[in-house]
C-alpha cells in the first residue's frame, strides 16, 4: 500500500478567489421527494478556484485550452520543496538545498498554513528566473500553495509568460500543509475543458514505495 496526501483546496461557497473573479455557488435544480428520485445540482464558478491547472489560453491569447493538454506533465514523479516564508518571490537560492537529481516536476511550499477560507494579497510568487533555471533542468511542471505564481498586483505577469516561453505546466494553490519535503509521484489532472483556460484538479501525492 502508498500513502496517499490530498493536497486539494476544499471548494465551497467561502472559497476564496482572486478579487473580482467569479466565486463558487451552487443551487439544487432537482431535489429528492416523491415525484424526483435524485439530487442534482448546478454550479457556477472560476476555474482558478480552489487547485487548479492553467492552461496556456490563460495568459496567450493564441494559447491551448486546458482539455487540449497533454496530461503527461501532471502525472508522475515530483518533488515537494519548503520555501517557507521566503518573502515575496521564490529566488534560487530557496530551492537551491533540495535540487539534486531533480525529477521533472516541482511543488514549492510556502505557507505554514495554506489559507484556504481567505483571499491573501500578499502571496508569495516565483521569480521568472527561478522558473527559468527550473526548465533548464528539465522541470515539465511547477505548482505552488499559492493562488498565483506571480504578485496578486502584477500586471505584466512575468513568471506566466516565462511558463509560456518555456512550456512549461503550472499547478496553483495546492494544500501542502502536511506534506514533508521529499519525492512523491503526483496526481492532478484537468477536466477535459475544450474551451477553458483552467481546470479545477483532485491533486493527490502518493508514496513511491509501498509500506506494509
Amino acid at each position: 500500500m502508498k500513502r496517499i496526501w490530498d493536497i486539494s483546496s476544499p471548494l465551497h461557497p467561502g472559497s476564496p478567489v482572486f478579487p473580482g473573479d467569479t466565486a463558487y455557488r451552487q443551487h439544487w435544480t432537482a431535489t429528492i421527494a416523491p415525484d424526483c428520485p435524485v439530487n442534482v445540482s448546478a454550479l457556477t464558478l472560476s476555474p482558478h478556484v480552489g487547485s487548479h491547472a492553467d492552461a496556456p489560453l490563460h495568459y496567450d491569447p493564441q494559447g491551448e485550452p486546458v482539455g487540449a493538454l497533454d496530461l503527461q506533465p501532471y502525472l508522475g514523479p515530483c518533488r515537494v520543496i519548503h520555501a517557507i516564508r521566503c518573502g515575496a518571490l521564490i529566488e534560487w537560492r530557496h530551492l537551491a538545498h533540495a535540487l539534486q537529481d531533480l525529477p521533472p516536476r516541482v511543488l514549492v511550499r510556502t505557507y505554514e498554513r495554506m489559507p484556504v477560507d481567505h483571499w491573501d494579497p500578499a502571496l508569495t510568487a516565483f521569480s521568472p528566473e527561478t522558473v527559468e533555471h527550473l526548465a533548464d533542468l528539465g522541470v515539465l511542471l511547477v505548482g505552488i500553495d499559492t493562488a498565483s505564481i506571480d504578485p496578486a498586483d502584477s500586471k505584466t505577469l512575468p513568471s506566466h509568460q516565462m511558463i509560456r516561453q518555456r512550456g512549461l505546466r503550472v499547478l496553483e494553490n495546492l494544500v501542502l500543509d502536511a506534506v514533508p519535503e521529499g519525492d512523491y509521484e503526483l496526481i492532478a489532472l484537468p477536466l477535459k475543458l475544450m474551451l477553458a483556460d483552467a481546470s479545477p484538479v483532485r491533486a493527490i501525492l502518493r508514496e513511491l514505495h509501498d509500506y506494509p
